[in-house]
């Protein structure tokens, strides 16, 4: 497993699409940083869009900026699965080790390990941005006590969401399905179930939910505890990968 582990690695590092997703993380994160503390305390329309700096809120809100990057780690993953299907290397991929599910899971544990730098990365953007941002109004967010937690649950998260991005790839292996159909999920369907009442009670096991009961965003409605939403995360990206192997056992890869 190891060797499959380290072969993963140089498939990943000997190609350049993931600098432009780090480089286009670290963007985002930086971008919503910024956003989100000037317009903290702004009124609109006699109320405030986004809480005081300084607040408890925002600083929950503000230090939990770069899981708004997940997007980033999920395709990370989804690229890393379904380039063996889109250049055709699967085949002597699973010539070379028979076992399917060995691959799925050292790509699973490939890139876990690769999405921890992607996360401190952007981490440390959130982090700097947030605290030049802020101070320059005055009103710094230290990283102890509840901050720290929410920064150490946001890197959480967006390792999970890689593990989620191998699991899609090896479910779908379409390399543009996958990615169009997670980004359609993501900021399509997941919007209207958080919103629409009927339904709005299972949003709390669904990824978005997930993600709100770890970083413990304050627009939160009813959530799982933190560790309960970290589990149904990564459950998500094993069941997706578990499918996946089990249809790949039964597909021609040619």
């Amino acid at each position: 497993m190891t060797a499959l582990v380290r072969a993963e690695w140089t498939k990943l590092f000997t190609t350049r699409f993931w600098i432009g997703l780090l480089i286009g993380g670290a963007l985002m994160t930086a971008g919503f940083s910024v956003l989100f503390t000037v317009l903290a305390g702004v009124e609109e329309e006699g109320q405030q869009a986004l809480p005081e700096i300084g607040t408890p809120a925002y600083e929950e809100l503000a230090l939990s900026v770069a899981v708004q990057a997940n997007v980033f780690l999920l395709i990370l993953g989804i690229i890393g699965m379904t380039q063996e299907f889109r250049h055709k290397t699967a085949v002597p991929t699973f010539l070379t080790t028979p076992s399917r599910g060995r691959v799925v899971g050292a790509k699973l544990l490939a890139y876990a390990a690769v999405a921890v730098p992607f996360a401190l990365l952007l981490l440390a953007v959130n982090v700097g941005v947030v605290l030049v941002a802020a101070g320059a109004r005055g009103n710094a967010p230290s990283l102890t006590g509840d901050n720290l937690q929410t920064v150490i649950s946001s890197g959480l998260v967006l390792v999970l969401f890689a593990v989620i991005g191998v699991g899609v790839g090896a479910l779908v292996r379409n390399q543009v399905g996958a990615i169009v159909g997670a980004l359609v999920y993501l900021f399509v369907i997941e919007p209207i179930a958080a919103l629409v009442g009927a339904i709005q009670v299972v949003y709390k096991w669904l990824p978005g939910g997930a993600i709100q009961a770890v970083t413990s965003d304050f627009q939160a409605p009813d959530v799982l505890e933190p560790w309960q939403g970290a589990v149904v995360l990564l459950g998500y990206g094993l069941l997706a990968a578990l499918l996946g192997t089990l249809l790949a056992v039964r597909r021609d890869v040619g």
